[in-house]
């Protein structure tokens, strides 16, 4: 395969190279890695024209809008220096939507505006805020997302000499992928209790659920069954494991025993 001439640059590390968005330079003998200016400024653009093209949407519709792009953009600069670019990219967006507020009452004063568009949550304080409609047609609160709530997340190095294809190094690659799935399932306290209390494996086939294995969230008694939605009686499965227990019916269409299957998970 040939290298495109118009697309490829050798550069020196000391000089830095962008890619992917993110910019690899090394100061003073250390590897940094950061969100390239080129990428930050796309993205301000973008959010730019969204809120541009909202000046007559509801608070919370816009931020309906916003939060999906806020939370891409920082999840996938996560794992690099970006705090401080989170922060001013924070600040950007805040600017752009106290103009929005400004346009579209300009004969009110900032305490008026504040009241109206900006909330205090926690000890966080003009946190942009509206209302949208639930699934049921109650209205609930929103709040804009913020990039530098998200928390940096490095990478943890593979050992040196570690090999995925030998089986002496089995277990040190099952507590890498362990520690993975509890970072995928902080937010989701219910999941990574069950996740915790299956000692990270799906009791139907015994091994290792990982985010690259995938998981699904099963009744052990179905609803349908009496079954209830308390944390006992759920439990994580393999996609296919999870398959194969509700497959697992007679001519009667009656499933087979939980203790049976899932022995005392």
């Amino acid at each position: 395969m040939e290298l495109s001439p118009e697309k490829t640059v050798v550069r020196s590390i000391d000089e830095g190279a962008d890619f992917l968005g993110q910019n690899l330079r090394k100061y003073h003998g250390k590897l940094l890695i950061k969100p390239t200016m080129k990428s930050l400024k796309a993205f301000l653009r973008k959010v730019r024209s969204v809120i541009k093209a909202n000046k007559s949407a509801a608070a919370g519709s816009l931020i309906c809008l916003l939060n999906p792009l806020i939370r891409g953009w920082a999840l996938y600069h996560r794992h690099v220096i970006s705090a401080k670019v989170f922060q001013s990219v924070d600040h950007a967006i805040f600017q752009a939507l106290w103009r929005w507020t400004k346009r579209r009452h300009s004969n009110k004063g900032v305490r008026w505006v504040k009241a109206r568009y900006f909330a205090t949550v926690g000890t966080h304080h003009w946190v942009f805020s509206g209302e949208v409609r639930g699934p049921a047609g109650q209205r609930q609160a929103v709040q804009l997302f913020k990039a530098h709530s998200l928390p940096i997340t490095r990478h943890t190095k593979i050992a040196n000499g570690a090999n995925p294809y030998d089986p002496r190094w089995e277990l040190y690659f099952e507590q890498r992928l362990a520690a993975t799935m509890a970072a995928s399932l902080r937010g989701r306290k219910t999941l990574l209790s069950l996740w915790k209390r299956q000692a990270g494996r799906c009791p139907h086939c015994g091994d290792a659920i990982t985010p690259v294995t995938g998981w699904h969230d099963h009744h052990k008694r179905s609803r349908l069954r009496g079954g209830t939605e308390a944390v006992n009686n759920h439990v994580l499965l393999h996609p296919n494991c999870h398959m194969s227990v509700h497959h697992s019916w007679d001519s009667r269409c009656k499933p087979h025993s939980v203790t049976r299957v899932f022995g005392k998970a």
